[in-house]
């Protein structure tokens, strides 16, 4: 079978190239002609040149293509929001209609947790956390989360060509830790905990997994996902607090110490969004308007329909993440964006 991966060249889609190629596949690599080839070095792949912008490029990547994982998408917090909808949406409905054109027999969407919308109820007012599933939907304003705006729009769009027949099944990881993070951007968070860089951490959650469960999930997904439907692709649930503790103490550091509450985080957007043109921050200033979140997830579905694993330790994959990071001593890469001629970091892509 011939296999197209869009984002080939980045964190999850690289992983799932050599996934795929273990299995005897034979992949087709979608990148852009300014995309790095570090992590796709000697192996034996078919490549496509394009951008998601360019319908006529991915018009043609996709012929003689029998199955697609839509991995590629923008990978910064900090791009504008008009960028984002143009790669993620417009750039999803290419891919998607491209597909549909060619007769692809099954597309595996690559969207985000984030998609799933806001816990409804304040953390303050729980007894216990409320496990977000695929249920839930967006329920969040737009400008304040556009990263994960956006993608709730592209699954939109999945839906739709779901309904003109094609066959796409959605997966959703979390907060995705491990070795080959190329561009810095999901594994930041880990990288400025290490060095101590970090100023300040906010109360709230997140889930976390390891970048093989993740690729995992991919696969099976594409074996014995349902047509139409997604699948939460999550690890561990940990306080940012917890999971900044376990990356010091593993890192032999000693981990953050201030904790803003959440009132305090909100009302430090405007000030930080000026300063983000020039202090590097692990994630967007924006995401401080859903800080005290917990945003902890159910991944029952998966486990039950795809039969993925029990989620490797969160440990294992920052570890990897740490042991990696320790032999990349390129400095071009030190910023964590994958820059083009003439590209910004806000514009990184990974494609």
């Amino acid at each position: 079978m011939r296999i197209l991966v869009t984002g080939s060249t980045g964190f999850i889609g690289s992983h799932l190239c050599r996934a795929l190629l273990a299995q005897g596949e034979t992949v087709r690599a979608f990148r852009r002609s300014s995309s790095t080839l570090r992590l796709l070095d000697g192996l034996p792949l078919e490549h496509a040149l394009g951008d998601l912008t360019e319908p006529e490029s991915v018009e043609a990547a996709m012929q003689d293509v029998d199955a697609v994982y839509h991995v590629a998408g923008v990978t910064s917090n900090r791009g504008s929001a008009g960028r984002m909808y143009t790669v993620m949406v417009e750039g999803t409905r290419t891919v998607l209609q491209a597909a549909l054109n060619a007769g692809v027999q099954r597309l595996v969407y690559t969207s985000c947790v984030t998609s799933l919308g806001v816990p409804e109820t304040a953390p303050a007012r729980r007894t216990q956390p409320v496990l977000l599933n695929e249920n839930h939907t967006w329920n969040f304003r737009g400008d304040r989360w556009p990263i994960g705006y956006t993608k709730y729009l592209a699954e939109l769009e999945v839906q739709k060509a779901v309904a003109q027949g094609l066959d796409v099944v959605t997966v959703n990881p979390g907060f995705v830790v491990g070795a080959q993070d190329i561009y810095r951007q999901t594994n930041a968070l880990v990288l400025q905990i290490a060095q101590q860089k970090l100023p300040f951490l906010i109360s709230g959650g997140f889930n976390f997994v390891h970048v093989m469960d993740v690729v995992e999930g991919h696969l099976a997904a594409m074996q014995s996902g349902r047509s139409g439907e997604r699948y939460i692709l999550g690890g561990t649930n940990l306080s940012y607090v917890a999971f900044a503790r376990m990356v010091a103490e593993i890192a032999g550091v000693k981990p953050p110490v201030l904790v803003l509450p959440a009132g305090v985080a909100r009302r430090l957007v405007r000030p930080l969004t000026l300063l983000q043109r020039f202090i590097s921050f692990p994630v967007g200033v924006e995401t401080l308007y859903v800080a005290g979140q917990l945003f902890f997830y159910d991944n029952r579905k998966a486990r039950t329909e795809l039969g993925v694993s029990v989620a490797r330790p969160i440990e294992t994959a920052i570890r990897e993440a740490l042991a990696w990071y320790r032999q990349d001593e390129q400095p071009s890469l030190v910023t964590g964006e994958e820059q083009g001629p003439g590209e910004s970091p806000e514009n990184a892509v990974e494609e």
